[in-house]
């Protein structure tokens, strides 16, 4: 083999494929109950199958309603089309926890087509930065059964030189989603798998924990190499399989961008026909590792199933399920910058958890209740979920909604904030006592702490002509214009009140005493 030209370039493309696992209660082509699903998590192994399951003589598929709607509900927030006629078809191929040797899926008429989703673009903390989205092309989904579960240890990692299987998984109701590959970033990749697991579960259409396996990421990558000389050749498509966490995803292809340059100047393989690898990723060595030679679609067989019929999408049916279709997150994400003021760092922070943003809109609607109008009650919320909430919930290892404190209580310790009965720093100190005593009164607690203002303008006057005392210099300065000054003056006073006066007040009574109020 002549030896490799040099590389000018390299330039990375990503295709992604995501299986999420839809939480019905029951099984896609059965009525037994589906690990997906909450109520069955955690069964023992075996023990969520049936004669379909097990694909025992004469047992016949039923399709299951409820996942086709789930998945349209899907394909309608990707923008996608959705067919008027679908099928189902064989898939086949021998794998253990397979049990018919071949899998229900769609092959050439996936119920959902040709959808467009905008990716924000992010900086280099993961976080919504300004700039132009990226628009990845949504190819097609479709819905199919997931498999079976092959275990190479025994449970509590007990090792065995045998393998054993838990067909609890098997027929669990999958939605495989696959984009067009136009990510160039792993930054994109990671941006646009984190939205669709929060659109996923806005939509309610899966738990989406990642350790469970309810949803899967299967990036596609390869790269371009622009040679010395301007010839431009395209590596083997890589496709890492199986991978449940953005961390993995995010480095299995960074890993692939920095290798696949070196594989092509050992062997020169191209992207074409049976070149395409099936990989692994080890995540404690941060390599990938091959697990086969890729097969092509006629390698699966796919013929259409005897033994279901088409399914027909009507202009109604399609429309019902649209009206299901809550608000997305970054319609919400928006909608909170413009109407709350919300910075967009913020907003995305809000809606990155479903549960967490259903509480943050829970507390605006109790902070309303109590006389708040809107863009306001947005704001301090977002404080509380964010500040108080967030602070806590990091040092326990929870969500800010299973901190304890409910959305009532934040809106009555924001009502004594509006009213200048609790200072910022008391507010605070409220959230956590109301964290350990829900149902507690807010006000109660608060004087019961020690908490509430005391006013008392006499005091007041005294603190400040105190402190103004003992601090002629800043004072001075502050006579002399530099205003800014005056914040050290008021957190003596707030010392010496022992927190129990209102600081904006005392911001404006020392203003006065020194010419600036």
């Amino acid at each position: 083999m002549a030896a490799a030209p040099a590389i000018q370039s390299v330039k990375l493309k990503v295709g992604l494929e995501v299986h999420v696992e839809l939480a019905t209660r029951t099984k896609m082509f059965s009525r037994c109950p589906s690990p997906a699903h909450p109520e069955f998590d955690g069964a023992a192994p075996n023990t969520l199958i049936d004669p379909v399951v097990l694909a025992l003589p004469g047992a016949l598929p039923v399709m299951n309603r409820e996942a086709v709607q789930m998945a349209i509900m899907v394909g309608l927030a990707l923008n996608c089309s959705i067919a008027q006629r679908t099928k189902w078809d064989r898939k086949s191929y021998f794998y253990p926890d397979l049990p018919k040797g071949y899998q229900i899926s769609q092959y050439d008429l996936p119920l959902c087509f040709d959808g467009m989703v905008s990716v924000p673009a992010i900086d280099e903390k993961g976080f919504v930065a300004e700039g132009e989205p990226k628009q990845i092309g949504i190819i097609r989904a479709h819905l199919e059964e997931d498999a079976g579960k092959l275990l190479h240890e025994a449970p509590g990692g007990r090792a065995i030189d045998f393998s054993i299987v838990d067909w609890n998984r098997a027929g669990t109701p999958l939605l495989e989603i696959v984009t067009q590959p136009d990510f160039e970033t792993a930054d994109q990749v990671v941006s646009f798998a984190r939205m669709l697991r929060n659109i996923c579960r806005f939509l309610g259409v899966t738990e989406g924990i990642m350790q469970k396996g309810h949803m899967r990421f299967e990036p596609n990558i390869n790269t371009i190499l622009t040679l010395e000389g301007g010839k431009t050749v395209a590596t083997p498509i890589t496709e890492v399989k199986n991978l449940n966490s953005f961390k993995s995803v995010r480095g299995a292809i960074e890993y692939e961008l920095a290798e696949q340059p070196r594989r092509w100047m050992e062997d020169q393989r191209e992207m074409g026909r049976g070149q395409k690898r099936t990989m692994g990723w080890d995540d404690v060595r941060g390599v990938t590792t091959l697990q086969r030679e890729k097969e092509d679609a006629h390698d699966y067989r796919y013929f259409p199933d005897p033994d279901l019929v088409p399914v027909v999408i009507s202009e109604k049916w399609k429309e019902e399920v649209r009206g299901r279709i809550p608000e997305l997150p970054l319609s919400r994400q928006r909608r909170y910058v413009e109407e709350y003021g919300l910075a967009a760092k913020e907003a995305a922070a809000l809606v990155e958890e479903r549960d967490t943003c259903l509480f943050y809109e829970a507390a605006i609607a109790a902070m309303q209740g109590l006389g708040m109008d809107a863009p306001r009650a947005g704001k301090v919320a977002a404080n509380f979920v964010l500040q108080s909430g967030a602070k806590r919930a990091n040092e326990r290892g929870v969500m800010v909604q299973e901190l304890g404190i409910t959305a009532a209580a934040i809106a009555r310790i924001a009502q004594l904030r509006e009213e200048g009965k609790v200072g910022s720093n008391a507010a605070d100190e409220l959230f956590g006592l109301m964290c350990e005593t829900p149902g507690a009164d807010v006000e109660v607690v608060a004087r019961e702490r020690g908490l509430l203002i005391v006013r008392d303008d006499a005091a007041l006057d005294r603190w400040c002509d105190e402190v103004i005392a003992k601090n002629e210099k800043v004072a001075a300065d502050v006579r002399g214009g530099k205003v800014a000054a005056i914040g050290r003056l008021v957190g003596e006073v707030m010392k010496l009140a022992g927190g129990k006066a209102d600081a904006k007040v005392v911001r404006e009574v020392m203003g006065r005493k020194l010419g600036q109020g």
